[in-house]
């Protein structure tokens, strides 16, 4: 089911987008060489309850009776997603680090009082999920590595200019895969973006790369419809591997990855991005 968001829930869902924002932003600019995964994860928790809100991601069922270790995802080289904070480790000079968060807000009547926020029934908490990531380097990184985030991260922004009404999902597909396919980079076929807001993941899948122009899932888009959006760009080959812990994903050919991510709310007019 496609959830549409009131105007009023799509207010709310800004407001815990914009504190997610300002909290990456902190925790970007700690990712240096030295400093520990375990680090990034405490400072993390920290800013999250701190802003009233909750983590999205800890806990998180992976199938197979797994469950996701930590608050934060921080994904280290060739790892593509789903790289743990927990167990920690370290950064090292020339690693390219992508950093995903996730949070629920708000999470206490004192909070939902202050500003007004509906209830979301489909949680306990009865805050709303935003989901954001952004991929930076370590040090000095390698000049591949500084051209496959720029290409990444240019694959995101043209992605969501192609987010408005009336288009489709392939229309957001076809501007990742142009981007990145074009310079040579493989657009990862395992794992897709999604829906919103109620849930830390709904429906629709959000692809990165083309389906059948019928499918059902090329669904329209259309205003009130909240998804996030998340071009997973290899440096190589667009084929992935499971790591031993089986839940990180990470690239087949051992080739470096980047991943940016925002929570946008399709509108009248386009779309509004939430996560800034």
């Amino acid at each position: 089911m496609i959830y549409i968001k009131s105007a009023a829930e799509i207010r709310i869902i800004k407001e815990g987008g914009r504190r997610l924002a300002a909290i990456l932003a902190r925790l970007l600019k700690e990712v240096k060489p030295g400093v520990a995964t375990e680090y990034l994860e405490d400072l993390a928790n920290e800013l999250i309850e701190k802003t009233g809100g909750r983590s999205a991601f800890k806990n998180y069922p992976m199938g197979h009776g797994l469950f996701f270790p930590s608050t934060l995802c921080v994904s280290i080289n060739d790892e593509v997603v789903h790289g743990a904070s927990l167990p920690s480790r370290f950064i090292k000079n020339g690693d390219i680090v992508d950093l995903d968060i996730g949070m629920e807000w708000p999470v206490t009547a004192e909070l939902r009082a202050k500003f007004k926020a509906p209830f979301n029934s489909h949680s306990k908490q009865g805050g709303f999920f935003t989901d954001m990531c952004a991929t930076v380097g370590a040090g000095k990184i390698s000049s591949e590595a500084k051209k496959l985030i720029a290409n990444s991260r240019k694959c995101l922004d043209l992605a969501i200019k192609a987010a408005k009404p009336g288009q489709t999902i392939n229309d957001i597909a076809r501007a990742v895969s142009t981007c990145a396919e074009s310079r040579g980079y493989g657009v990862v076929r395992d794992l897709v973006g999604h829906g919103v807001g109620y849930f830390a993941h709904e429906k629709p899948d959000v692809f990165n790369f083309e389906i059948a122009e019928k499918s059902p899932e090329n669904v329209v888009l259309k205003p009130g419809m909240v998804i996030a959006i998340e071009p997973m760009i290899n440096a190589g080959d667009w084929r992935v591997d499971m790591a031993a812990n089986d839940f990180t994903v990470i690239t087949a050919d051992g080739s470096l990855s980047a991943h940016f991510e925002h929570t946008v709310a399709i509108t009248e007019k386009g779309c509004d991005i939430l996560t800034k």
